[in-house]
């Protein structure tokens, strides 16, 4: 089992900082500090370099904390393997899941909830990412399982299919567009438009769609970026202008009147979500646990 001083060495590592693995373990900074110190004498090697306000981990701490990952997953498998002998459903355990804005928001809660139902005893985290970054998160072991818009190409990981998603150019009923319902891709080059932050994976798959109707974004002239999904939404509420969001981020404003869907004819915007799993931990019974509720519920096959 990993000591709490591995824990400490863990978060210092993560975050690059003493006092911000303090906050993180609800314990004083001299407390870190102690533990770093400990971990030094016992393996008497220096694990920090430590520049000012900067630290970095030696070449010593590097591989250390390679190890220590490791055996962090085996601790976290062993919990769970051996707690489910007598009953899988008081089975002890932890996942952490990282995924992007429309996921977080408007797919995961009521799986979360199910899931929790099922196997009380397993500590849930949610870590809401732009869709660049759950990759790095996963690479890094901060997160156990990812869900992530398309494959990716990177060989050190594996993905499967999840569910599909629709992303829809929408205005507020008080626009003047609201009452047009259609308008072409080229209208967009002279309208409004407010759009997410780059790194979004909405702002990909509109980038995508309107390469097919040969635009790009830079072609939009009058731009609005707003990071997150709910702060644009917000924003299209109280304005005129036209965006594109998850249908399944505006389902309720849409149904209520508070929105318009817009057709722009020639401009489909669908795109695939999937489970990334770091390779070699495929079998993580946790993980094939979450993604089978997961995927049931939401009415698909494994």
């Amino acid at each position: 089992m990993l000591s709490f001083s591995h824990e400490v060495f863990i978060e210092v590592a993560t975050h690059l900082s003493f006092s911000k693995a303090a906050e993180s373990l609800y314990i004083s900074q001299p407390a870190i500090t102690r533990h770093i110190q400990t971990l030094e004498k016992n393996y008497s090697i220096s694990l920090f370099e430590r520049k000012g306000n900067s630290v970095s981990l030696t070449a010593e701490g590097k591989i250390l904390l390679q190890y220590v990952m490791q055996a962090k997953e085996l601790q976290r498998q062993l919990e769970f393997d051996i707690t489910r002998q007598k009953d899988l459903h008081i089975a002890k355990g932890s996942l952490t899941l990282g995924t992007s804005t429309t996921i977080s928001l408007y797919v995961i809660p009521p799986v979360f909830s199910a899931f929790h139902q099922q196997y009380p005893n397993i500590d849930l985290t949610l870590v809401n990412r732009n869709s660049e970054n759950i990759l790095k998160a996963l690479l890094d072991h901060e997160i156990d399982l990812a869900i992530t818009e398309g494959k990716t190409n990177i060989t050190a990981v594996k993905s499967q299919f999840f569910l599909t998603d629709e992303v829809v150019p929408v205005c507020s009923t008080r626009s003047e567009l609201a009452h047009k319902k259609s308008i072409s891709p080229e209208e967009l080059k002279n309208i409004p438009v407010a759009l997410r932050e780059r790194g979004s994976g909405t702002l990909l798959a509109v980038t995508e769609a309107l390469q097919k109707c040969k635009m790009s974004i830079a072609d939009i002239k009058h731009r609005i970026v707003l990071g997150g999904t709910e702060a644009l939404k917000n924003f299209l509420l109280d304005d005129t202008c036209l965006g594109f969001l998850p249908l399944r981020s505006v389902a309720k404003q849409l149904k209520n009147g508070e929105l318009v869907r817009l057709s722009i004819p020639g401009l489909s915007i669908h795109r695939a979500f999937y489970f990334v799993q770091r390779r070699g931990s495929e079998a993580d019974r946790i993980n094939q646990l979450f993604i089978k509720l997961a995927t049931l519920h939401y009415n698909k096959t494994l």
